[in-house]
């Protein structure tokens, strides 16, 4: 009985240093990030959360542990106040604390005893279950139109920022152009015009 009541501890001692982040980009890796965590703290595991409602290009969840409780909650706070943006994605990182019921691999709690019975259709509670399987079935829906709203919304401004660089990059490359091919020169000659020696 001790060892369950310890190893229950040391469960509840590390989801205190856990910290759950979802709104991350599939593209995001556990490499990706560990890197962005690791200048706020030391990250000892990584563990994606598989989305088994929705398509596997939805955005994923994660549980990420770190060094100490103090700076979990030193990095949720600042997340809070701050847009972080990982893997260069225009998407906004979300965390909270972790709880124990995010996690599959949890000991069992001492001296909790579950027991699970079919409800026949006679009894009274069998419309309260099925109305609860209808509203998950129809929240899942709700969620997986949401996702792909919202992966429409992050492409379409992905694209907008590429054009906007491409526009500056011309920009600068014409700057450049008309600096080192002689043309502002001879403007300036045009129009009686100093120019500054570098």
């Amino acid at each position: 009985m001790g060892s369950t009541s310890e190893k229950y501890a040391a469960f509840k001692e590390m989801v205190g240093r856990t910290v759950y982040f979802d709104n991350l980009s599939p593209q995001v890796t556990e490499s990706v990030l560990r890197t962005a965590l690791e200048q706020f703290a030391i990250v000892k595991t990584v563990k994606f959360i598989p989305n088994y409602i929705g398509p596997s290009n939805l955005p994923q969840c994660a549980l990420v542990e770190l060094d100490s409780a103090k700076k979990a909650k030193e990095v949720i706070l600042m997340i809070r106040q701050y847009p972080f943006m990982m893997s260069g994605m225009p998407r906004p990182v979300r965390a909270r604390h972790a709880e124990e019921e995010m996690f599959d691999d949890r000991p069992i709690e001492p001296d909790r005893k579950i027991k699970c019975t079919w409800l026949d259709p006679s009894d009274p509670d069998f419309e309260v279950a099925m109305e609860l399987k209808r509203l998950a079935c129809k929240h899942a829906a709700e969620i997986a139109f949401m996702h792909r709203l919202q992966l429409l919304e992050e492409e379409k401004l992905a694209q907008q920022q590429t054009e906007t660089l491409k526009v500056h990059y011309r920009k600068f490359k014409m700057i450049e152009d008309i600096t080192t091919d002689g043309t502002a020169r001879r403007l300036a000659r045009e129009y009686d015009m100093h120019i500054a020696d570098e």
